[in-house]
């Protein structure tokens, strides 16, 4: 690394390593792509979801993935149902990241018998079934897409917050907390102030390999027909190709390979990220 690399702000720093990882670039181009379809869906010469042709139509230009059972073009579906899976992703994990920050801080900051209750908490969500009681919950309560980000969200929050009590429990030992508390700064300041933006490299890292874990979690539950009715999804694509894998591969295929896509880049950036954030 150069001597004007090492001289420049750490956010420049971090970017610098991370353009030279060639697979999370890919990540971070295939990423882009997706969420620049899914936010121009509405604008883009797709065709109308609800409008219905002619079924069981193979790939051709005039419909590029072909049409499912019902003639509705597969291609325009899967744009749609980026849209539902980016916004369950995001929500979700900033859901889990809010609950995961908040614990992991004052675990981590305060110690002692708040560390050990908060940690008791976190390690009973730690041992729950994430995916059956996901089921249990959208079954009850309903399956809107708010309702599934709430419960992606408010089970999948424990991992932020032992990643951050980690970061804390070193930190708050730090010269630059004592210096602060030293000026009478408050412990909500010393808090978010002063140890938060040292702690959130890893965080961020986390976020990123969530949001491809909390898509992957809301495609099953669609799959398993607990999707929201309303809202074009992957898994609701994948559900109904189940009677079709023979006569219409690419009923499966697509949305399938668009799902396989998407995490996979999401998780290159994360990794990307780790290496840029963390290069000790």
């Amino acid at each position: 690394m150069s001597a004007a690399t090492m001289a420049a702000p750490p956010t420049s720093r971090a970017w610098a390593r991370f353009r030279t990882n060639r697979a999370a670039m890919i990540g971070l181009a295939f990423t882009t792509i997706i969420v620049l379809a899914a936010l121009s869906a509405p604008y883009l010469p797709i065709y109308d979801p609800m409008q219905m042709g002619r079924s069981f139509l193979p790939p051709s230009w005039s419909h590029l993935m072909g049409t499912d059972a019902l003639g509705s073009d597969i291609f325009s579906n899967i744009i749609l149902g980026a849209r539902t899976s980016l916004i369950v992703g995001f929500c979700a994990v900033l859901t889990s990241t809010t609950i995961g920050v908040l614990v992991g801080a004052l675990a981590g900051y305060f110690g002692g018998t708040v560390d050990t209750v908060l940690m008791r908490v976190t390690e009973m969500f730690q041992i729950l079934p994430q995916f059956f009681l996901a089921i249990v919950i959208v079954a009850l309560f309903g399956s809107s897409i708010w309702n599934v980000v709430l419960v992606i969200g408010a089970l999948t929050w424990p991992v932020t917050a032992r990643l951050l009590r980690a970061e804390f429990l070193t930190l708050r030992r730090r010269e630059f907390v004592d210096a602060a508390r030293s000026l009478g700064m408050s412990q909500t300041d010393i808090i978010f102030r002063e140890i938060m933006p040292n702690a959130l490299p890893p965080i961020i890292v986390n976020c990123t390999l969530q949001i491809s874990s909390a898509i992957l979690l809301q495609t099953s539950l669609s799959f398993l027909g607990l999707g929201d009715p309303n809202a074009m999804s992957w898994g609701t694509m994948l559900h109904n190709a189940q009677d079709y894998f023979s006569r219409a591969w690419w009923m499966a295929a697509f949305p399938g390979m668009a799902l396989f896509i998407t995490t996979l880049s999401l998780n290159l950036v994360g990794d990307g990220l780790n290496d840029a954030l963390n290069p000790k």
